[in-house]
């Protein structure tokens, strides 16, 4: 890294990034964030997950800042104490689902603590519950638990699908919410001001840390708008092109230590 390039906060994306893709937190992954802290660099976690999907990484990382989740749609200290939340409006919310479920997607919402699925056996819900670590409520219609929604998601295995709906939803929705894959077969729709940008705005704002400080890690498109906020962008091995092509440096596989390798090599210099 550049001598002139001063990194004093470090953002980064949980799935795909962090954690390895069996959802591990590696002994050098730790290691890492443990040198970021001895040398004085503010560490800090943002996903689409929930903040209680990722209370699991607050001890071994020692968390200390505000995580952003569900992609900024709440912020938490790491005790969960809310610090900021940014529900999606009413309406936004029923021409979401009304859009997911016309194109064939399964939809699952999350508000307050409480994850709305209307299928058990669906594709990916095992998954994420064990990700999550608890499991989602079955209901008959998940309209019926719009009342503030943090996030609504997509989930389909048609990748092209999901690419195809966020495209939709985008042009749906405008301003006035932020559609974007966290993985190819979620597609997160969240309030506007719900995105992993503002969650890098945020805690520039929170720790008066200036952008071209704050580096920012991640591997899927909804990390671009985090990176244009950041001074410093790293895309993980796994990623696709057109993340790596928009990063200002890119590193291994979440399953080759790319995020331990990625602090060495851009943040702590070697």
């Amino acid at each position: 890294m550049p001598e002139q390039s001063k990194i004093s906060l470090v953002v980064a994306d949980v799935d795909g990034t962090l954690v390895t893709e069996q959802k591990i937190l590696t002994e050098k992954a730790q290691a890492a964030v443990r040198a970021l802290h001895d040398r004085g660099i503010r560490f800090a976690i943002t996903s689409g997950r929930p903040p209680r999907g990722m209370a699991m990484l607050i001890e071994p990382l020692d968390l200390k800042s505000p995580i952003g989740g569900f992609n900024g749609g709440i912020y938490v200290e790491p005790d969960m104490s809310i610090l900021k939340a940014n529900p999606l409006p009413a309406d936004v919310a029923r021409q979401a689902v009304d859009l997911l479920s016309q194109r064939g997607l399964d939809v699952w919402v999350y508000a307050g603590t409480d994850w709305f699925i209307t299928k058990v056996d669906a594709p990916h819900v095992a998954r994420e519950a064990w990700t999550v670590k608890f499991d989602a409520k079955v209901v008959k219609d998940v309209r019926d638990h719009l009342d503030e929604p943090a996030k609504i998601v997509g989930v389909s295995d048609d990748h092209d699908l999901v690419r195809r709906t966020a495209e939709e939803a985008r042009k749906a929705f405008g301003e006035r919410a932020s559609a974007a894959p966290s993985q190819p077969y979620y597609l997160d729709i969240t309030s506007r001001n719900a995105n992993k940008g503002a969650v890098v705005e945020f805690l520039s704002q929170h720790f008066k840390v200036p952008p071209a400080e704050i580096a920012t890690i991640g591997d899927q498109p909804n990390d671009l708008l985090m990176f244009k906020k950041s001074g410093v962008s790293i895309a993980m091995g796994n990623a696709p092109d057109e993340v790596k092509s928009q990063a200002t440096h890119v590193t291994d596989s979440y399953n080759d230590e790319g995020f331990a390798k990625a602090m060495q090599r851009f943040v702590l210099g070697g």
